[in-house]
């Protein structure tokens, strides 16, 4: 996978920092779980607010759109914001981790960018991976 450039939202950074087994059905777990396998620190990212990897798994996917635009979108843009990136900046995965853990994790600013999702309770009860 480290060959090419993948699409990545910004707010999947915290996606998989806390991912912890569970998703919106098993395809989409099983999804995660592979990609945590397969994200390399070397892999190249391009940042987008729009479908991505994690994205190509979730049943929330409508022909490449997911079913709440406006709410992701504005968490990607509160991902690119505190960790001063913009959309399509290409990067390395680690490059990308290294940001969102120093900007965003550390600081315990999470909650405020996606304290309201349906997956906050994981998030919050755990460690980041980064």
């Amino acid at each position: 996978m480290s060959g090419n450039v993948y699409s990545f939202r910004p707010h999947h950074g915290m996606c998989l920092a806390y991912f912890a087994g569970h998703g919106y059905d098993s395809r989409f777990t099983a999804h995660m779980e592979h990609l945590l396998t397969v994200l390399t620190p070397e892999t190249r990212i391009r940042l987008t607010i729009g479908t991505d990897i994690v994205c190509a798994a979730c049943p929330n996917n409508l022909d490449d759109v997911c079913h709440k635009p406006r709410l992701v979108a504005a968490y990607d843009r509160a991902v690119l914001s505190r960790c001063g990136l913009s959309e399509g900046q290409v990067l390395s995965f680690r490059r990308f981790t290294d940001l969102v853990g120093e900007h965003i994790l550390a600081p315990g600013l999470r909650a405020t960018i996606c304290g309201g999702c349906q997956w906050n309770g994981i998030c919050s009860s755990q460690p980041g991976w980064w």
